[in-house]
C-alpha cells in the first residue's frame, strides 16, 4: 500500500461505558475535518471503495469489548480493517446515572488512527 494520510483523533463515551461508541466517535473526529480529492488522481484509483483504510484503536477495555463491524461503518469508502490495541483511558466521572447505562463512574476513552492509501 502506497499511505497518503495519517489522521489521528480522540473519542468519548461519557456515560454507558461502551467502547464501540468511543471507538466511534475517535473515527469521526480523525476524519471529520478531511477531504482527500486528489486520491483519485494521485493515486491512481478509479473507485473510493479501492482505497485502503486501516484502522488502530487504543482503547482501555480489551477487543471484545468493540463492536468491530458497527466501528467500520464509520468509514464511508475504502477496504477497511481494525486492529484494537491497549491504550486510551477510564477517567472517573464522579457520577453514576443509571438512566443513561451507567455500570460505574468511568468515562472510556479511544484514540484512533486512521492510515488511509492505495494498492500499490
Amino acid at each position: 500500500m502506497r499511505r497518503y494520510v495519517v489522521q489521528i483523533g480522540m473519542g468519548v463515551d461519557l456515560h454507558g461505558q461502551n467502547a464501540t461508541v468511543a471507538a466511534q466517535r475517535a473515527i469521526r473526529d480523525a476524519i471529520g475535518t478531511n477531504s482527500l480529492p486528489g486520491l483519485r488522481e494521485l493515486g491512481g484509483i478509479k473507485s473510493l471503495d479501492q482505497m485502503i483504510v486501516e484502522v488502530i484503536i487504543a482503547c482501555p477495555y480489551p477487543a471484545e469489548h468493540i463492536d468491530s463491524q458497527k466501528v467500520l461503518e464509520v468509514l464511508p469508502f475504502g477496504q477497511k480493517t481494525l486492529r484494537v490495541v491497549p491504550g486510551g483511558m477510564l477517567a472517573p466521572s464522579g457520577s453514576v446515572i443509571k438512566d443513561l447505562g451507567d455500570t460505574s463512574d468511568d468515562i472510556v476513552v479511544c484514540n484512533a488512527c486512521v492510515i488511509v492509501g492505495v494498492p500499490d
